[in-house]
Protein backbone atom coordinates (compact mmCIF):
# COMPACT_ATOMS: atom_id res chain seq x y z
CA UNK A 1 0.00 0.00 0.00
CA UNK A 2 1.34 3.44 -0.91
CA UNK A 3 0.29 6.62 0.80
CA UNK A 4 -0.23 9.68 -1.44
CA UNK A 5 0.07 13.21 -0.07
CA UNK A 6 -0.91 16.44 -1.82
CA UNK A 7 1.89 18.71 -2.92
CA UNK A 8 5.32 18.19 -4.44
CA UNK A 9 6.05 14.92 -2.66
CA UNK A 10 3.44 12.75 -4.34
CA UNK A 11 4.30 9.42 -2.79
CA UNK A 12 5.74 8.10 0.43
CA UNK A 13 7.09 4.58 0.42
CA UNK A 14 5.04 1.54 1.32
CA UNK A 15 3.33 1.42 4.70
CA UNK A 16 4.47 -1.73 6.46
CA UNK A 17 1.67 -2.10 9.01
CA UNK A 18 -0.69 -4.92 9.72
CA UNK A 19 -4.27 -4.16 8.76
CA UNK A 20 -5.48 -4.35 12.41
CA UNK A 21 -2.77 -1.91 13.52
CA UNK A 22 -3.65 0.41 10.64
CA UNK A 23 -7.35 0.41 11.70
CA UNK A 24 -6.31 1.20 15.27
CA UNK A 25 -4.28 4.19 14.09
CA UNK A 26 -7.15 5.58 11.99
CA UNK A 27 -9.88 5.20 14.62
CA UNK A 28 -11.26 8.07 16.68
CA UNK A 29 -9.73 8.00 20.16
CA UNK A 30 -11.03 10.00 23.11
CA UNK A 31 -10.63 9.94 26.87
CA UNK A 32 -13.75 9.79 29.04
CA UNK A 33 -14.15 10.27 32.79
CA UNK A 34 -15.66 7.30 34.64
CA UNK A 35 -18.26 8.33 37.22
CA UNK A 36 -19.07 6.76 40.58
CA UNK A 37 -21.51 4.30 39.00
CA UNK A 38 -18.94 3.11 36.43
CA UNK A 39 -20.69 5.06 33.66
CA UNK A 40 -19.82 7.77 31.15
CA UNK A 41 -21.43 9.39 28.10
CA UNK A 42 -20.28 8.81 24.54
CA UNK A 43 -22.10 10.09 21.42
CA UNK A 44 -25.52 10.49 23.13
CA UNK A 45 -25.23 7.03 24.68
CA UNK A 46 -24.64 6.06 28.29
CA UNK A 47 -21.84 3.51 28.55
CA UNK A 48 -22.02 1.28 31.65
CA UNK A 49 -18.87 -0.68 32.43
CA UNK A 50 -19.40 -4.23 33.66
CA UNK A 51 -18.21 -4.51 37.26
CA UNK A 52 -15.10 -6.65 37.76
CA UNK A 53 -11.76 -6.40 39.57
CA UNK A 54 -10.30 -4.07 36.91
CA UNK A 55 -13.25 -1.71 36.55
CA UNK A 56 -13.89 -1.28 40.31
CA UNK A 57 -10.74 0.84 40.57
CA UNK A 58 -11.64 3.08 37.61
CA UNK A 59 -14.03 5.40 39.46
CA UNK A 60 -12.72 8.95 39.02
CA UNK A 61 -10.23 7.95 36.29
CA UNK A 62 -10.15 8.32 32.54
CA UNK A 63 -10.61 5.47 30.06
CA UNK A 64 -9.87 5.58 26.33
CA UNK A 65 -12.62 5.02 23.78
CA UNK A 66 -11.73 3.71 20.33
CA UNK A 67 -14.47 4.38 17.76
CA UNK A 68 -13.74 2.48 14.56
CA UNK A 69 -14.98 3.42 11.09
CA UNK A 70 -17.16 0.30 10.88
CA UNK A 71 -19.16 1.43 13.95
CA UNK A 72 -17.48 -0.72 16.58
CA UNK A 73 -16.58 0.80 19.93
CA UNK A 74 -13.79 -0.45 22.16
CA UNK A 75 -13.13 0.85 25.67
CA UNK A 76 -9.65 0.39 27.11
CA UNK A 77 -7.71 1.24 30.22
CA UNK A 78 -3.95 0.76 30.15
CA UNK A 79 -4.29 -1.56 27.16
CA UNK A 80 -6.98 -3.76 28.74
CA UNK A 81 -10.23 -3.99 26.80
CA UNK A 82 -13.16 -3.47 29.18
CA UNK A 83 -16.58 -5.14 28.97
CA UNK A 84 -19.50 -2.72 28.80
CA UNK A 85 -23.21 -2.25 28.03
CA UNK A 86 -24.78 0.72 26.27
CA UNK A 87 -27.96 2.62 26.97
CA UNK A 88 -29.19 4.79 24.11
CA UNK A 89 -30.61 8.09 25.43
CA UNK A 90 -32.45 8.71 22.13
CA UNK A 91 -34.56 5.56 22.21
CA UNK A 92 -37.86 5.91 20.42
CA UNK A 93 -40.84 3.64 20.76
CA UNK A 94 -42.99 3.12 17.69
CA UNK A 95 -46.75 3.46 17.88
CA UNK A 96 -47.15 -0.14 16.73
CA UNK A 97 -45.02 -1.39 19.62
CA UNK A 98 -47.18 0.52 22.08
CA UNK A 99 -50.43 -0.81 20.65
CA UNK A 100 -49.13 -4.38 20.80
CA UNK A 101 -48.54 -4.07 24.52
CA UNK A 102 -51.91 -5.14 25.92
CA UNK A 103 -51.22 -3.93 29.45
CA UNK A 104 -50.83 -0.35 28.29
CA UNK A 105 -53.79 -0.25 25.90
CA UNK A 106 -56.36 0.65 28.59
CA UNK A 107 -54.11 3.34 30.07
CA UNK A 108 -53.38 4.80 26.64
CA UNK A 109 -57.09 4.86 25.81
CA UNK A 110 -57.78 6.72 29.06
CA UNK A 111 -54.99 9.25 28.32
CA UNK A 112 -56.28 9.81 24.78
CA UNK A 113 -59.80 10.33 26.14
CA UNK A 114 -58.49 12.92 28.64
CA UNK A 115 -56.50 14.71 25.93
CA UNK A 116 -59.55 14.89 23.65
CA UNK A 117 -61.67 16.57 26.35
CA UNK A 118 -61.85 20.36 26.37
CA UNK A 119 -59.36 21.92 28.76
CA UNK A 120 -60.48 22.12 32.37
CA UNK A 121 -61.01 25.51 34.02
CA UNK A 122 -57.88 27.44 34.86
CA UNK A 123 -56.32 26.46 38.16
CA UNK A 124 -55.73 29.50 40.35
CA UNK A 125 -52.36 30.09 41.92
CA UNK A 126 -52.09 30.77 45.65
CA UNK A 127 -51.54 34.46 44.91
CA UNK A 128 -54.75 34.62 42.88
CA UNK A 129 -56.67 32.75 45.60
CA UNK A 130 -55.54 35.30 48.20
CA UNK A 131 -56.70 38.21 46.06
CA UNK A 132 -53.38 39.42 44.69
CA UNK A 133 -53.74 41.68 41.69
CA UNK A 134 -50.73 42.87 39.71
CA UNK A 135 -50.07 46.62 39.81
CA UNK A 136 -49.41 46.84 36.11
CA UNK A 137 -46.14 48.10 34.77
CA UNK A 138 -43.22 47.96 37.14
CA UNK A 139 -41.05 51.04 37.53
CA UNK A 140 -38.41 51.04 34.84
CA UNK A 141 -36.10 53.55 33.21
CA UNK A 142 -38.79 56.23 32.94
CA UNK A 143 -40.17 55.87 36.45
CA UNK A 144 -38.42 54.85 39.64
CA UNK A 145 -39.93 54.34 43.09
CA UNK A 146 -39.23 57.90 44.18
CA UNK A 147 -41.32 59.25 41.28
CA UNK A 148 -44.02 56.54 41.27
CA UNK A 149 -47.39 58.23 42.04
CA UNK A 150 -48.65 55.25 44.04
CA UNK A 151 -45.51 55.26 46.22
CA UNK A 152 -45.73 59.04 46.70
CA UNK A 153 -49.39 58.76 47.77
CA UNK A 154 -48.58 56.01 50.29
CA UNK A 155 -45.64 58.01 51.64
CA UNK A 156 -47.82 61.13 52.12
CA UNK A 157 -50.52 59.05 53.80
CA UNK A 158 -47.98 57.52 56.21
CA UNK A 159 -46.54 60.97 57.00
CA UNK A 160 -50.02 62.40 57.68
CA UNK A 161 -50.72 59.51 60.10
CA UNK A 162 -47.44 60.27 61.90
CA UNK A 163 -48.36 63.97 62.17
CA UNK A 164 -51.82 63.07 63.56
CA UNK A 165 -50.30 60.72 66.16
CA UNK A 166 -47.99 63.47 67.53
Amino acid sequence: MRLRLPGPATCIGPVNLALDRFREILCKREQRYVGAQLTFSFERKRIMLEENEVTRGLVGRYVETYAYADGRLDIRWKGHSLPYRTFDKDQRVTHAAIIENKRLSDVLAYIKERQDQPPSPKVKTNSEKNGYTPRGRKPGKRMDFMNDPAVIARRQQALSRLDAAE
